[in-house]
């Protein structure tokens, strides 16, 4: 491998390997792509969130000119369900449906429009059932039941030290509830795909593919076919955040059905109002704290309950609430612990992956958290944080040690330092105008694991392939959906072989043609992918090594590969790379080859909660000033900054273009976004009722790095991506208590709870008997 300490492209700003073909309007989205003597595809959803189905009827759609197929559960030839977790989401539900957005039954046909119609003509008769819609309810004995076993979907749990002992040497506790609302991943893109029937009875299927190897698996299982006549091609997608998982199963599967039932290519483009009826959306959750420490601000204990609303299938609720658990504590060193949290089914919209994955709830509860410990204890949000912050060699809450460098002190100081903000935290308590704009400053901090962890097996691969004329082809089976991982990746490949950026072609992926890399989530791409394309370009290197050395005459150790030659550093004698490909070609020399890297072992006991949860971490602060308007309840974000420990930058447009969106996406949730359903019934359709933040609402965002290298990343690198997006809220929220001197405990953070100082769990803002009545 490349090892040289000044990097040629590591740490550079370029451009998107894709920037051109978005730009140009080149880049072919799902939507875009059709086949001559195609259909279309449509869906009949269920008219009631929970109901038993008693009857079908398909007749008359059966009957409507233009119409190729009518199919329901019956016309399924494998398995009727799919889920990499708890294969029990229904392709086309059979004995009942659990939520608004379950399809009973699909058509294909000439056009849209008859497709459409065809669906109205479909009827079912149904016998409805009571409906739950809330997790902590749904886990009561006398709750409706979405499934015969019972409404846990899961539970995690961490056991460290003795919690009792550690509340009984406390001089301060405090009780509170935070909420947080469900939300949708709002990309661009809805959701798009085209099947076509392939030889030898297969299926090739092209669209929005987030995680093509998991929906390969579904539609094979769902097809009775074996992975090899299954092929998935990643279209650009416009957006994911996560999104683009369960939701692209189901709809690959059933446009999968009807092609090879019709024998024709079958085209499904959600419309808006599908694609948010149906797809998962961000967990909501319950979090119930009670945390207790020493008059000197040192913690001593903290108990957590959470309640997470899994929906009506459990999707990725098992390890986005594994990873809650884990997190739940936030970045502090803690002795005495006790978490439980609990995923409930419920007949909700299913919820799932979605940017931060379990980790933005808990980050927006314990943060706001130890502001408000802070305050009973006489002590200031940034002084109690550093009284309490994992530090190099700290013991987390799962009883993993730390050893690698821990740039959380750095990253908080960075923020605060910039901001000034002690004087403007004290300040802002401080004045008593009488004006109605009042102005306010907020920290929050995290840490993150980062990849699968625990959750799995993680590992993934690159294919490497080095043309005659030196130009480079790099694939891999984590897609770039947006992100810029294509651009990362090839910028790793550049340095790795000495050449630019620009000599290199990033192909979306293909699963006939990479291999299994598992799925793009928890901000994995640029250490798993990054660490696999620099063992494929050291392989690359050993068969280009001896040819340049004989061309050269000169020894191998005396090469160096850098600006698209290779140099004899003790003559200075150099050829082009181009050459040197010609010349491998000629001779022989396969210059194809793909890496491969498995992450290093972790360890998990799912009974104590304790292990090495992952295998290292990420570190970040944010700070928000902003100012509140206390007669309308309008709140202004004025400015950010934000720090983070990401091991290296790679590519330092992408990274920052990475806080930037992150930023944007954190606000929406702190003040704008919950997707509200009422009796299982969505209460919106569109965006036109859902709040977005827009640039206007966007503030200035300063960003300062921290690089503390980390031996096991490529150069360094970890991850930045959900970081990112996990502590906007909680930094907002802090923000406004100091403006107003009123908590609001729940997401978002709208004008009526913030005008009101209103919070929708005053009876359970407790606090102890030590606090002396202090916690009103």
């Amino acid at each position: 491998m490349n090892n040289r300490k000044e990097y040629k492209a590591i740490g550079k700003s370029v451009d998107r390997v894709d920037a051109f073909d978005k730009a140009t309007g080149q880049a072919r989205y799902g939507a875009d792509y059709s086949l001559n003597g195609q259909l279309f595809g449509h869906v009949k959803y269920t008219d009631h969130p929970h109901a038993e189905i008693i009857t079908i009827h398909t007749e008359k759609a059966r009957s409507l000119s233009g119409v190729r197929a009518v199919l329901t559960h019956d016309d399924i030839p494998g398995k009727k369900s799919f889920g990499s977790v708890v294969p029990h989401q229904m392709v086309l539900c059979s004995d009942k449906v659990r939520y608004t957005g379950d399809v009973v039954a699909i058509v294909a046909a000439e056009t849209l429009e008859i497709a459409e119609k065809a669906c109205e003509l479909i009827t079912i008769d149904y016998k409805t059932l009571p409906i739950v819609d809330d997790p902590k309810t749904a886990l009561t004995v006398d709750s409706p039941l979405v499934y015969p076993d019972g409404n846990l979907c899961r539970r995690h749990k961490v056991r460290k030290g003795d919690i009792s002992e550690g509340f009984s040497q406390s001089d301060e506790i405090i009780e509170r509830i935070y909420t947080t609302s469900k939300i949708e991943h709002a990309y661009i893109e809805p959701e798009a795909v085209l099947a076509e029937p392939g030889e030898n009875g297969g299926i090739t299927i092209i669209g929005s593919v987030q995680n093509l190897y998991t929906i390969r698996r579904a539609v094979a299982g769902v097809l009775g076919l074996p992975l090899n006549k299954v092929r998935i091609k990643q279209a650009t997608l416009g957006g994911s955040f996560g999104g683009k998982d369960e939701a692209m199963g189901a709809l690959c599967c059933r446009a999968a059905i009807l092609a090879l039932f019709s024998g024709k290519p079958v085209k499904m483009v959600n419309s808006r109002e599908n694609s948010m009826r149906e797809s998962y959306k961000r967990h909501p959750y319950r979090m119930e704290y009670k945390i207790g420490a020493k008059v000197n601000g040192k913690l001593q204990a903290i108990e957590v309950k959470m309640y997470a609303d899994a929906g009506a299938y459990a999707a990725m609720s098992p390890f986005v609430t594994w990873r809650s658990v884990v997190h739940a504590t936030g970045p502090y060193v803690v002795t005495n612990v006790q978490t439980d949290v609990y995923a409930a089914y419920t007949n909700n919209c299913y919820t799932g992956a979605m940017r931060g994955f379990g980790s933005p709830q808990v980050c927006f509860a314990i943060e706001s958290l130890m502001d408000e410990l802070a305050e009973k204890l006489g002590l200031d949000p940034l002084e109690f944080r550093m009284i309490n912050i994992l530090k190099d060699g700290s013991t987390t809450a799962t009883g993993q040690i730390l050893n690698h460098k821990v740039g959380l002190e750095q990253a908080i100081q960075n923020v605060t330092n910039k901001a000034g903000f002690k004087n403007k935290w004290q300040a802002n308590r401080a004045i008593k105008s009488s004006g109605s704009i009042k102005s306010g400053i907020g920290i929050a901090c995290s840490y993150r694991g980062i990849s699968l962890g625990a959750e799995g097996t993680d590992a993934a691969g690159v294919v490497i392939s080095i043309q005659t004329d030196g130009s480079v082809i790099v694939s891999t089976g984590l897609v770039d959906m947006g992100q810029g991982a294509g651009t990362t990746i090839s910028l790793i490949v550049a340095e790795e072989l000495g050449i630019s950026i620009d000599k290199i072609r990033f192909l979306n992926a293909d699963t006939s043609l990479v291999p299994d890399s598992g799925p793009t989530v928890a901000s994995r791409t640029t250490f798993m992918a990054g660490n696999a394309a620099r063992k494929g370009c050291s392989k690359l290197l050993e068969r280009l090594n001896p040819i340049a050395a004989n061309i050269l005459n000169c020894s191998e150790p005396s090469l160096v590969f850098k600006d698209n030659h290779i140099i004899n550093e003790k003559s200075d004698n150099k050829l082009a790379f181009a050459d040197l490909t010609e010349a491998c070609f000629r001779q022989g020399v396969s210059l194809i080859t793909h890496g491969w890297y498995k992450s290093p072992v972790t360890s998990w006991d799912e009974e104590t909660g304790q292990g090495d949860a992952y295998f290292t971490y990420v570190y970040g602060a944010n700070l928000a000033e902003v100012e509140v308007d206390t007669k309308t309840g309008r709140v202004k974000v004025r400015n950010f900054v934000s720090s983070h420990d990401l091991g290296r930058v790679i590519n330092r447009g992408g990274a920052k273009g990475q806080i930037y969106g992150g930023v944007a996406m954190g606000l929406g949730y702190a003040l704008f976004e919950s997707y509200t359903e009422e009796e299982g019934l969505p209460r919106l359709e569109n965006f036109d009722e859902y709040l977005l933040p827009t640039s206007c609402d966007i503030p200035p965002v300063d960003i300062v790095f921290v690089e503390n290298p980390d031996a096991l990343g490529p150069y360094g690198a970890k991850s930045l991506g959900e970081p990112a997006c996990e502590i906007a809220a909680p930094a907002i929220a802090n923000a406004i208590a100091n403006a107003t001197g009123m908590r609001v405990r729940k997401l978002p953070l709208t004008l009526e709870r913030v005008l009101l100082g209103k919070n929708l769990h005053r009876n359970d803002v407790r606090g102890s008997a030590k606090a002396q009545g202090e916690n009103k």
